[in-house]
Parts: C-alpha cells; structure tokens; sequence
C-alpha cells in the first residue's frame, strides 16, 4: 500500500500539470480571440483613410473581413472552453489519485496521514483543490483561476514527493491521543482552505491592477481574469469560513497541549507561529469590514497571513527544534 501511495502520488503530480497546460491553452486562446477580434477594426479604419476605394467596395469588403474574423473567433473560443473543461478534468482526476494515494498511505501507516510534513502537505494540498472544485460547481465563471491554482498544486505535490518524502514510521507517542484527529483535522482543513483563499487573493491584485490602467507584467497576466470585484468577495468568503474552524483548530491544541505536556500554552515556535497567523487573519477579517482601509491593503493581509502559515509549515520544522518536531527531515 505505501507503494501503491508513492506511485500514486507521482501519477497526480503529472495529472495536475497537464491539467496546469490545458487552463494556459484556454488562457492563450482567450487572449488571442481578443487580438482577432480587434484586428478587423483596424483594417476597416485603415481602409477608410486609404481613400482609393469606392465606399460600397470598403463596406462590402469590411462586411467579408468581419464575417470571417467572426468565424475565426468562435472557432478559438470553442477551442479555448474545450480546453478548459479538460482542465477541470484533469484536475477532478488528479484530485480522485490524491485521495487514494492518501487513503492508501493511511492504510498503510494503521493511522491517519498526517504524521510528518510530507504527509501534512499532501492532505493540505489536497483540501485546497477538492474545495477549489466545490468553488467551481457553484461559480463555473471562476474556471480561469485553475490556471494558478493547478500551478500551485503543482509545486507543492512536487516538493512533497521530491524533498519531503519520509518513509512510514509510527507516531511518536505524543502524538498517540484522540486529540490528534481532532486537532490536526481541523487544522489541515482550514489551512487548505487558506491555500486555496490565497489564489484569488494574489489574481485580485493583479487583475485590480490591470482595471486601473496599468500593463505592465504581471498585470497584464490578469486581462482574461474574472473582475477584480469578484475575487476579493470570493477571498472574503473563503477566509471568513476558515478562519473559526482555525480558531477552534488553535483552542484544540492548547487542550491537547494541557493534557499532553502540562501547559496549554509554552511559546513553542509552532504554537508561536500559529498565534501571529490567528493574529493575522484576524487584522484580516477586521480590515476587510473597515470600510476606510483600502482593498488593497485588506488583501495584502491576507497574503501574509499565508506566509506566516507557510512559516509555521516549513520554516519552523526546518529551521527550529521544538515540542511540535515532527517532520520528518
């Protein structure tokens, strides 16, 4: 069964990005159905200038010229929506192998997953795309965002099974409670929920960018983007739900904490980190219902809000020793 996992796993990563091409195709069409919509407005201005042709040989070659680029757009964006829901797919079957390679892991270890960072990453990442999924069946409008969030998964699966890798081993016996399913649950429940509220929460920014005039890269990356309106009502959404079942996740470790080691609380960096995140999201939720703080600002918080959970994610097992040393590396 761990084999079956590994394998798994692999077979995801290679689904996802393929996945990851068919939303850039789609997002390529949609650019180039733009560019071969704008073209015959040009040529037509151009003709009426020339001044060297009679107005009924420009109007009837004007009304050619428009037929065929009509044509030549519907193709592409034919091509373009067939790309996309392959994208959706793909994605969908990506996410089916996720869950099996961590059932299969899960099987394997007599335990739930999540006992070491590479483990941790796989359930977050995998928390972040089957929601992602849910986003889509209520607001379909929103499928050009798979394009970075199929990146994102991408990169964390890879970094998974390429630098996190660790073979099965048992819990360490702090570990051994029934707190750990509570606790760790609702923890990676929400912090993939907070990895899929970062996507709109980045493309909000870029795509606000391109609204106010500005073309320079990355905005120019957003012009096939929904409205920067939506995105940041849909980060809104995504945080306002996961930031109390974080706040639960948080209260449960303190309990767990008590009885584990006699303190709810000891300024280990994980329990550290995981309070500047709280602290974070919290200014969040509070900018966002400020109405004199900008969007901007309210949506850079959120951003930080994930570096601080990807701190306490990589950085503090990495870097730091501690109660909470269960990575693995």
């Amino acid at each position: 069964m761990s084999a079956l996992s590994d394998q798994l796993v692999s077979i995801a990563t290679l689904v996802y990005l393929l996945a990851m091409i068919s939303h850039a195709v789609e997002y390529a069409l949609g650019s180039s159905r733009a560019g071969a919509v704008a073209a015959p407005a040009r040529e037509l201005v151009g003709a009426a200038v020339a001044g060297d042709t009679p107005v009924a040989g420009r109007t009837g070659g004007g009304a050619v010229v428009s037929t065929v680029a009509a044509g030549r757009a519907g193709r592409t964006a034919r091509r373009a929506s067939l790309g996309g829901r392959i994208a959706v797919g793909l994605t969908a079957v990506a996410a089916v192998l996720h869950l099996v390679a961590l059932v299969a892991r899960g099987v394997a270890a007599e335990r739930m997953p999540w006992g070491n960072m590479y483990e941790f990453v796989l359930t977050v990442s995998f928390i972040g795309v089957a929601a992602w999924l849910v986003v889509l069946v209520k607001w379909p409008f929103l499928r050009r965002l798979g394009l970075f969030l199929t990146l994102v998964m991408v990169l964390l699966v890879a970094t998974a099974e390429l630098v996190l890798y660790t073979p099965i081993v048992p819990l360490v016996p702090a570990l051994n409670s029934y707190w750990f399913v509570v606790h760790v649950s609702t923890i990676v429940f929400a912090s993939g929920l907070f990895l899929l509220g970062v996507v709109p929460a980045v493309a909000y920014l870029m795509r606000a960018g391109y609204e106010n005039g500005k073309r320079s890269f990355p905005y120019t990356l957003a012009r096939r983007l929904p409205a920067a309106a939506g995105l940041e009502r849909l980060t809104f959404v995504l945080h306002a739900f996961s930031f109390p079942i974080f706040t639960f996740a948080v209260i449960a470790g303190a309990i767990w904490a008590e009885a584990a080691w006699g303190r709810p609380w000891g300024w280990d960096p994980k329990e550290t980190w995981a309070f500047i995140s709280w602290v974070v999201y919290a200014g969040y939720l509070h900018a966002r219902a400020t109405p004199s703080v900008r969007r901007n600002v309210v949506t850079w918080l959120a951003i930080l809000g994930f570096l601080t959970v990807l701190m306490n994610l990589f950085g503090v097992n990495i870097f730091f020793e501690g109660l909470h040393s269960y990575g693995g590396l």
